[in-house]
């Protein structure tokens, strides 16, 4: 794993809860952490400019925060011009990592997840996790495999991140028997979780890892075993998602509706 965390900060407690994580993720990864507000002017040329200063008071607050969590590690700090998704995303072409809160100060009351967070797990150049205001430091990190070609990213980054934080893996693999082809069963299912994983466990012989094979709707499957995890990895679509589709309705569900902090993971295709 590299060398850049980045966060994104909007004063809100979620981005405050992303701070702490990615304090963790530089800490584990030795890795400089950069903290990021992104400062929009307003559309209208009526409004007065806005001032500057809280928004870097906002930063240099959370910077301090990053510095007590991990220190010895490099934290820089950055106010940039621009809307959160597209300062996000233009900092995850250098990033190893971005992490955001779930909600911003921008989201509705009862909204389960802002639209950066959204967003930018569709569009981030690199991998992006979204932290929940309380995350967990312990538990397995729950990887959702479905042995697409593209979900392969989303495996090495798990087995990455469980190394990192001494975490046992919990590979899961989700089926429909109705909908699976004739002459399949459960043991074709328990055979692609272990193809999928093939190379991996090799290459982390130190990680213990789980496989579960489970019949039923694959974001319930995850959601459900989200609840004792420190983290979920996924993809970012996976074998049923449209050419074309950067965020697969799986990946959406639970980045809505994980008890855990989620990991999204593009890969290429």
């Amino acid at each position: 794993m590299g060398n850049l965390v980045v966060v994104g900060v909007d004063g809100s407690s979620s981005s405050l809860a992303a701070v702490e994580q990615a304090a963790r993720e530089a800490r584990l990864r030795r890795s400089e952490l950069r903290v990021v507000h992104a400062f929009a002017h307003p559309v209208r040329p009526s409004y007065a400019p806005p001032d500057p200063a809280p928004a870097r008071r906002l930063v240099s607050e959370a910077a301090q925060r990053a510095r007590s969590l991990a220190p010895g590690a490099e934290v820089t700090e950055a106010v940039v011009d621009g809307s959160a998704v597209a300062v996000l995303e233009a900092e995850s072409r250098a990033a190893d990592l971005v992490v955001v809160g779930s909600r911003g100060t921008g989201g509705f009351l009862g909204m389960l997840l802002g639209s950066t967070a959204v967003s930018l797990a569709a569009h981030g150049r690199c991998p992006v996790l979204v932290v929940r205001e309380t995350p967990a430091e312990d538990g397995p990190v729950v990887l959702g495999v479905d042995g697409s070609p593209v979900g392969e990213p989303a495996i090495g980054f798990a087995f990455a991140e469980a190394a990192l934080r001494g975490a046992e893996i919990v590979a899961v693999h989700a089926w429909l028997p109705e909908y699976a082809p004739v002459g399949t069963g459960v043991e074709s299912a328990e055979r692609l979780l272990a193809e999928a994983l093939v190379g991996h466990s090799e290459a982390y012989p130190d990680v213990s890892v789980r496989h579960e094979v489970t019949s039923g709707e694959t974001r319930e499957v995850l959601i459900e075993a989200s609840r004792s995890a420190q983290l979920l990895v996924v993809g970012a679509r996976g074998r049923g998602g449209f050419a074309g589709m950067l965020l697969g309705s799986v990946s959406q569900a639970l980045l809505h509706h994980a008890h855990s902090p989620v990991a999204v993971v593009r890969g290429e295709g």
